[in-house]
C-alpha cells in the first residue's frame, strides 16, 4: 500500500519505520520544519556564548521501553551508546532515598526499598505489603481508583518520596487524580516485568538524534519520504482511497496532536459523505474531552555545577516545584549545565525559573544562571481515572495513533510507540 502519515513526531516516524518494514511505502507529511514533535532538539546560548544542544524537555526511558528500543536499534541507533543505563534511582542530594541493586526482577525491586535510606521499617513495610497486594491482584484495580486512593496505606514518607514522584514523571498527572490501573501496569512492566525493565535510560545524545533523524535517514533510503514544512488541512475520501495533498493513497495514518488532528477532521467531515463524517466528527468530539497537562524544563549553568549522580530526585513543593534535576555534563553535554524539570507544571514560565533557580540554591547549593526555559503547555493528556481516550479506527483506511489514543499506557515515548505499532499492525491485516 501508499500510505499518509500525517505528523513527523515519535508516533508517526515509528508507524511509517513500522510500515516500511511490513512492505508498505510511506509518505509521512510535516507541519514544522522538523521531525520528533514534542521530543526534539532544540538550539541554545549558554551565559558564556558558547552554543548548545538542547531538548524541548527533558525525557529519560526506561528499560520497559522495549518496543522504542526495538525501533531505535532498526534504524541504526546503539541504545549501548546512545542512552546510559542505570539501575532506578530516585536519590535525594543527601544520598536519602531509593535506589535498586542489579539483581533479577523482582528481587530488585523488594531488596531497594528493604535498604532504602531514611526510611523506617514500617515505612518499607507499609509499600511492601502494597506491592504484594498489587501483586496477588494480578496489577488491576477499579478503573475509578487514583492513584492516592490506591496507596492510602502507604505511609506518608514513601508517598512523598516515592509513589508522587514516580506517578508525575510517568503520568505527569498528581496522585490525587492521576488513574491507579495506568499506574499499575507501569509499575507491573518496570518493577515486576521483564529483566532490567526498571533501570532508568538517560539520553546521551538529542532527542532528534535519539531517533526521529535516524528513522528519516531510514525511511528515504527504503524508498519512503519525509516532507516538512507541509501541513495537511484535509483528507478527502475518493473511492478505497484517499486524497492528501493533491496525491491519492491507499490509507492515512493520522499521527499529529489531539489539536491538529480536530482541526483536520472537522475540515475533512465537512466534505466527506455521512458514512465517514460521522465517525470522523464523534472521535474529534471525544478527543476534545482531552485535558492536558504542562511540563517544563528549566536549563540552568555555572562553570564548575556538577551532581553527585546523572539524576537526582528533589524535594518539590509550591515554591520549589522541580521533582528532578539532571546533569547535562554527565550525559553528553557541556559541562555545569543542568536540567531542572517540572512535571504537571502551572504558572507562568518567568516565576517557574526564579523558584527553579532558588531551589537549586537551597537544595543542592549551587548559584545558577538560567539558559532557557521550555514550557510545553499541552505535554501530555491527564491521565485520570476512567479516562476514555479516542480509538485507533475512524473509517476504512484511515486509523490514529498517538501517545494519547486509546492504550494501555500514559503518555510517553514508548505509549507513542506502541501506538503507532499497533496502528499499522491493524492496517497491514486489514490488507490481508
Amino acid at each position: 500500500m501508499r500510505v499518509a502519515v500525517i505528523g513527523a513526531g515519535w508516533a508517526g516516524m515509528a508507524c511509517a519505520v513500522e510500515l516500511s518494514q511490513a512492505g508498505h511505502t510511506a509518505t509521512v507529511f510535516e507541519a514544522s520544519r522538523a521531525v520528533g514533535g514534542r521530543a526534539r532538539a532544540l538550539i541554545s546560548t549558554l551565559p558564556n556564548g558558547d552554543q548548545v544542544t538542547l531538548d524541548n524537555g527533558q525525557h529519560i526511558l526506561i528499560g520497559a521501553y522495549t518496543d522504542t528500543l526495538r525501533l531505535m536499534q532498526r534504524v541504526g541507533v546503539d541504545p549501548q551508546t546512545a542512552l546510559l543505563r542505570l539501575p532506578l534511582t530516585l536519590k535525594f542530594p543527601d544520598n536519602l532515598g531509593l535506589q535498586l541493586p542489579r539483581w533479577p526482577t523482582p528481587l530488585d525491586a523488594f531488596a531497594g526499598i528493604l535498604a532504602a535510606r531514611g526510611w523506617r521499617m514500617g515505612d518499607k513495610w507499609s509499600l511492601l505489603r502494597a506491592a504484594i497486594g498489587w501483586q496477588l491482584a494480578g496489577f488491576r484495580c477499579q478503573p475509578q481508583r487514583s492513584v492516592a486512593e490506591l496507596c492510602e496505606r502507604v505511609s506518608p514518607r514513601v508517598m512523598t518520596e516515592l509513589i508522587e514522584p514516580l506517578c508525575v514523571s510517568a503520568l505527569n498527572t498528581p496522585a490525587d487524580e492521576a488513574s491507579g490501573q495506568v499506574f499499575l501496569r507501569v509499575l507491573h512492566d518496570a518493577l515486576f516485568g521483564l529483566q532490567g525493565g526498571s533501570h532508568l535510560l538517560l539520553p546521551r545524545v538529542d532527542l532528534s538524534a535519539l531517533f526521529p533523524h535516524a528513522a528519516a535517514r531510514w525511511l528515504t533510503s527504503r524508498g519512503s519520504e519525509v516532507r516538512l514544512g507541509e501541513r495537511v488541512d484535509m483528507l478527502r475520501p475518493e473511492g478505497t482511497q484517499w486524497r492528501v495533498q493533491g496525491e491519492l493513497f491507499d490509507a492515512v495514518m493520522l499521527a499529529t496532536s489531539p489539536s491538529e488532528s480536530i482541526r483536520a477532521l472537522d475540515k475533512s467531515a465537512q466534505y466527506a459523505t455521512e458514512s465517514i463524517a460521522n465517525p470522523m466528527q464523534q472521535w474529534a468530539r471525544r478527543a476534545e474531552l482531552l485535558r492536558f497537562e504542562a511540563i517544563a524544563t528549566v536549563y540552568a549553568w555555572a562553570s564548575g555545577a556538577a551532581l553527585p549522580h546523572p539524576m537526582l530526585t528533589l524535594r518539590s513543593s509550591p515554591t520549589a516545584p522541580a521533582q528532578f534535576v539532571f546533569d547535562r555534563g554527565q550525559l553528553g553535554g557541556p559541562a555545569g549545565l543542568l536540567a531542572f524539570v517540572v512535571s504537571a507544571s502551572t504558572g507562568e514560565r518567568e516565576a517557574l525559573q526564579a523558584q527553579v533557580l532558588v531551589q537549586a540554591k537551597e537544595q543542592l547549593g549551587l548559584e545558577l544562571e538560567a539558559v532557557q526555559t521550555v514550557v510545553e503547555k499541552r505535554a501530555t493528556f491527564a491521565c485520570t481515572p476512567g479516562l476514555q481516550r479516542p480509538g485507533m479506527h475512524l473509517a476504512p483506511g484511515l486509523l490514529a495513533c498517538g501517545d494519547y489514543v486509546e492504550g494501555p499506557y500514559p503518555a510517553t515515548l514508548e505509549g507513542a510507540v506502541r501506538s503507532a505499532i499497533a496502528a499499522a499492525a491493524a492496517l497491514t491485516s486489514a490488507q490481508a
